[in-house]
Formats: structure tokens, sequence, C-alpha cells
């Protein structure tokens, strides 16, 4: 069934900073109101790069979930779970390596850049080369449709769609399938029977994307098909067999504009983050001891914002005509560097107040949290375990 449906998740990297929330989780929040959203905690992931390291994963786990609550991702507008807690991943996974050529996993281009940048780490195993499949299991195993990436990650989901093709023209030739396709056809009635056909032959004759995507809204409605009967008709429509596996797209994001403290991208490994949860007199102490333009040396010496790691704060904190008094300023030496920092520290900490008392709810009684993640995990089970059903059946292994 065609479901508008979003699948993300992030390793548990322990409490995440304003980097994450700017890169990731404002745009979790923004699509949890347009789409039905799956966002999960990806521990058996972090165990690729990780695995001699364990018992920082759990701790890990539900300190970024309550960021995640804290940034206002809404567990009643969007399902929470932990992908260990679902084993159905680790079913599917296995099952697809049954059929992925190793060729394609070797080729995936995070692959040798990931060994080149974590040297220190040995990358050596069956679990690093087989994370993309993994992701793929993530992925197809809630039929998504949408996956929220940046550019360095549309690989990995063009991957994902080569296995979903790949298991769909294994597994979706059931015996009869082309007269089960047109006895579901008739089910339409008539009408919708007529404009379906019309549809499917503009798109296998003309290629023309409008008419699929107007046969799927088509199958859409049509409530009174039975699943099967409705994922064939999806198949049949692209000349294919039984769609058991949906083909995602890539929900492309915009890369976070969010600086560290230093200028460089804001990350844990440069050690230039503010935390989300961070108290406001240690965020004010760092912004006020940031690093200005060298050329500052005196108060009465004029700068360049370009060239201090403050203006791009101001990039993303400040409207146009505090900018401008920034820019005057700075150049003419007619403010301070403390006074440029300070609107920044004010907006920062404007914007992390609402999330500092939320995640207080949540460190006061932990147990919520842990009831959000039940919820969600008995939620993301029951989607997955209807995948792996038909999933076991046409790979024989639906034993009665």
């Amino acid at each position: 069934m065609f479901v508008d449906r979003v699948l993300s998740g992030m390793r548990p990297t322990g409490a995440l900073h304003l980097g994450h929330y700017h890169g990731v989780l404002k745009n979790w929040i923004r699509l949890q109101h347009e789409f039905e959203c799956f966002f999960f905690v990806a521990d058996w992931h972090a165990l690729t790069t990780h695995y001699d390291t364990p018992e920082i994963v759990e701790q890990n786990a539900w300190d970024m979930v309550i960021d995640w609550l804290a940034a206002g991702v809404d567990p009643s507008q969007a399902t929470l779970f932990i992908q260990s807690r679902v084993p159905q991943h680790a079913e599917l996974h296995l099952l697809l390596s049954m059929i992925t050529p190793l060729g394609w996993l070797e080729r995936v281009p995070t692959y040798k850049d990931q060994q080149e940048k974590l040297s220190d780490r040995d990358l050596s195993t069956y679990g690093f080369l087989g994370y993309p499949l993994l992701q793929s299991a993530d992925i197809l195993i809630y039929r998504a449709n949408r996956v929220p990436v940046g550019d360095d990650q549309v690989p990995h989901i063009e991957f994902t769609r080569e296995i979903a093709r790949r298991f769909n023209h294994i597994y979706g030739r059931e015996p009869g399938f082309e007269a089960k396709a047109e006895a579901a056809v008739k089910k339409l009635g008539a009408k919708r029977a007529k404009l379906y056909r019309e549809l499917r032959t503009k798109f296998l004759e003309q290629g023309e994307t409008a008419a699929l995507e107007a046969a799927h809204a088509l199958l859409e409605k049509a409530q009174n098909l039975a699943r099967g009967d409705r994922e064939r008709l999806f198949g049949y429509l692209e000349g294919g067999g039984k769609m058991i596996l949906t083909e995602p797209q890539a929900l492309l994001t915009e890369a976070s504009k969010m600086p560290g403290l230093d200028g460089q991208k804001m990350s844990k490994s440069y050690d230039n983050t503010v935390g989300l949860r961070d108290d406001p007199d240690n965020i004010t102490k760092k912004i006020r001891t940031m690093p200005t333009d060298p050329a500052r040396v005196k108060r009465t010496d004029p700068g360049d914002p370009a060239k201090c790691p403050v203006w791009q704060l101001h990039l993303v904190y400040s409207d146009d005509t505090r900018k401008q008094w920034v820019q005057q300023g700075c150049r003419s030496a007619g403010i301070g560097c403390l006074e440029c920092k300070q609107p920044v520290i004010d907006a920062v900490l404007s914007e992390m107040k609402p999330m500092r008392e939320r995640a207080q709810r949540y460190l006061d009684d932990p147990t919520l949290v842990k009831s959000i993640i039940a919820d969600g995990c008995e939620k993301a089970q029951k989607l997955a375990e209807e995948t792996m059903r038909e999933v076991r059946a046409v790979m024989g292994l639906d034993y009665r």
C-alpha cells in the first residue's frame, strides 16, 4: 500500500548540540506535521564503528531521545523507537544479504571514505561492510517512501532502491501474476478500471511520470482492495511483478549552517559545540570567549566580520538590521567584540530556554521516556512484522 511515510534515524552519540538541532531536528519537527514519521535510535549502527565500547550505547541512547523530545519532536505526531528493539530489522537485513552482490556494497562511496576518516578504528568487519544494507533494511521494512538525507547520503538511498528493485524482480513474479493482476483491476469497478488501464498504458508506452502518480493516487483511494491485490496493481503499473518492497525517494535536506565556536563545523570532535542542555552561564561563557578577528587587538582597532567566527553565528540568528549593525560597528570599531557577541548570546539562550524546560520533565521522570519508546517500539514492530510476513512468504519461509 502506498503511504507517504518518512523514516530517519540517528546514531546514539549522547547529548546533542545546536548543530544537530539546526541540521536534523528542526527538519524532523516540520516533517512530523506533514507525513507519517518514524524516527529511530540507530544503536546497531553505532556498533559498526564502536563495537568495542558497548557500555556507552544505552546511556547515549536515552540522552539522545531526551534531546529529541526537548527540541520539539512530538511522540503524538511521530513514532520514536530503538532499532535493536525491533528484531525484524536484523531478519530483513539477513534475508536481503542473500541477494546482495558484494560489489554493490564495496562501491558505496562512504565505504572507503569512512575507512580513511576513521583510520584509528578497526573497520575490517562484515558489520561495517554491510551497514549500508542494514540501512536499507531499516527503510524497506517500513515501506518508507521518503528519507530525509543530505547530498552525501543520496548514494545510500539509490542503493536501497536497487535492493528493493532486485528483490521485487526476483520474488515478485508469483505464479499467474498477470491473471491475478487483471482480476484485481476488475475489482476497481468499471470506471476506475478503465482509468487505471489508461494511466498504465501512458506510463509504460510514453513514460509519463504524471500518469504513474495519478495511478498511485487512484489505488490509494480504492479502499475496497485487499492488500495483496493493491500491491499487485502497484507492480503491474510499472510492468513488473508484485511490489513487495517500496523504492524510497531521497528527501533532500539542506546541510546544517550551524558553525561551531571556532568557525569550523560544529562537532564534538572539534570541541566547539553548544549542547542543547548546556547551562545558561556555560553558554554565555562559551560565546563570550569565542575567538574574533585577530586584527582587533585593541577595542579601537577596526575589524572584518568575514574573518570572525561570531559573524557566522549572526548569519544564523540575526535579522538584516542586526547584521548591518555588526558590519558597520565592527569595520568602524564603533562596537567592541563583547557588544557584538551579546545579541548572539541572547538569541541562543532564547532558543534553548524552552528546550531545557521540556527536557527537565523527562530528566525528573525517566519512566516517561521509556514509556514513549516502548509504545513506539510496539507500533514499529507491528508494521515491521507485516512486511516480514510477506517477505518470508515469497522467499519460501512461510511454514504452515
